[in-house]
């Protein structure tokens, strides 16, 4: 009789375990706006109502290879940083022009983005000012793919890690 009170108790534990584990892990996910956000999300909808729709149903992202810069301080590296960059492209063209290019863009990417870094031109206090490194990564993707085909450059992972 003993023995199957605990292969009972046992059984009630382990079924109460995978029904948490069922509850908490395959549930998903509801997210809460509040009223302001849910009032500004409608506003936003009615905006891009009123753009043309052709350009924002191609639109394709071209994700490149990691970027690893030094930051040079008084004849050392003090600071690495790590930049993952997207490019968002118009069509699926532009993708395979990107692609094709990308060894080109991502050398002047780093010719400009070591010297910008090592200058100081995008630190501020010692942190990265990530709209200067986006202004200046636009910048050198409309000269060397040109100015139509690359709409806008993400900064997915932007890491700074002192050394």
């Amino acid at each position: 009789m003993r023995m199957i009170v605990i292969i009972v108790v046992a059984l009630l534990v382990l079924g109460g375990g995978g029904a948490g584990a069922y509850y908490y892990f395959f549930q998903s996910a509801e997210a809460s706006v509040s009223s302001e956000v849910g009032d500004n999300h409608k506003n936003n909808k009615s905006a891009k109502k009123g753009r043309d729709k052709k350009n924002t149903e191609h639109i394709e992202f071209v994700e490149l290879d990691p970027l690893i810069l030094p930051i040079i301080d008084n004849d050392s590296v003090s600071q690495v940083v790590s930049v993952v960059i997207a490019l968002e492209v118009h069509d699926s063209a532009a993708a395979e022009i990107v692609k094709t290019m990308s060894p080109k863009l991502k050398d002047a990417y780093i010719q400009d983005m070591y010297g910008m870094l090592s200058r100081h031109a995008a630190l501020k206090g010692g942190v990265l000012q990530v709209n200067k490194i986006k202004q200046r990564l636009n910048k050198i993707s409309a000269e060397v793919l040109g100015d139509d085909v690359v709409s806008d450059v993400l900064l997915q992972v932007v890491q700074q890690r002192a050394i």
